[in-house]
């Protein structure tokens, strides 16, 4: 069983299999990233590709020439959170100078970028031409798994330390207004900024960094983002991420 306790975050320690499994994703990754299919994922000046489902794994997180991951890790992460079937991994990848402004991106955009990390929620989306936010994409949690070996101060994932609660409180009371099944459609846009705000003021950010063979599971209510790259000015910082997706906002907001 994995516990992700108050802080909404828990480092998975090193294991052999789960670095052969890097290893082979990072080949895999290093083609998607070449990809001229997956082009339009290299964003912010060529800083940062994006990488949606830019992963050729199945519904395990097996790779094409049949690399597994870890009976343990899979055993774990059903038993803590339930079945549900892996997506193509997201594979991030960020470069010496990240952040550059993103094309559309505004200067207080940028300026949230550049200093909160463009903190958000996972799966909480702008929608329509006023950008309002809802739970478009509920998923159970987020396992990162580094690729390659990448310095602490290139580009990491930073986490403010548990935001997860004081997030999952402000959304309930948004939603309990409402009959559960509309959810997903309800705005949330107000109480989710007010709800940041409370985080940025109470929660200490914290920068989580791994090797491959280690990794990292997030609540998916925590609020995150990606730290400027400080790091040395050659090479990326690569990590796959998996967000598995669960069946309801209900279920979003309400399990453990």
């Amino acid at each position: 069983m994995v516990s992700l306790g108050a802080k909404g975050w828990v480092s998975l320690p090193f294991d052999p299999e789960l670095k052969r499994w890097a290893e082979r994703a990072n080949h895999y990754a290093e083609s998607a990233m070449s990809d001229p299919a997956l082009a339009q994922w290299w964003v912010c000046e060529n800083t940062w590709f994006v990488g949606v489902d830019a992963l050729n794994n199945d519904s395990v997180g097996t790779l094409p020439d049949g690399t597994a991951l870890p009976k343990a890790l899979a055993r774990d992460l059903s038993n803590s959170f339930g079945v549900y079937p892996f997506h193509k991994a997201q594979v991030s990848v960020a470069t010496p100078g990240y952040p550059k402004p993103r094309v559309g991106e505004s200067e207080a955009g940028f300026r949230y970028r550049l200093n909160r990390a463009a903190a958000h929620v996972d799966g909480v989306k702008p929608e329509g031409p006023e950008r309002r936010r809802m739970i478009k994409e509920p998923h159970a949690y987020v396992l990162g798994l580094p690729l390659n070996d990448a310095p602490p101060e290139a580009a990491p994932l930073v986490v403010w330390q548990g935001s997860h609660e004081i997030m999952r409180r402000a959304i309930n009371d948004a939603l309990s207004p409402h009959p559960t099944e509309t959810w997903g459609d309800v705005d949330i846009t107000d109480i989710y900024q007010a709800a940041r705000r409370e985080v940025f003021e109470t929660c200490p950010r914290v920068p989580i960094h791994a090797r491959p063979g280690e990794g990292y599971l997030m609540h998916r209510l925590s609020l995150h983002g990606v730290a400027p790259w400080q790091g040395p000015d050659h090479g990326d910082r690569r990590i796959a991420y998996f967000r598995p997706a669960m069946t309801s906002a209900q279920d979003w907001i309400e399990q453990s």
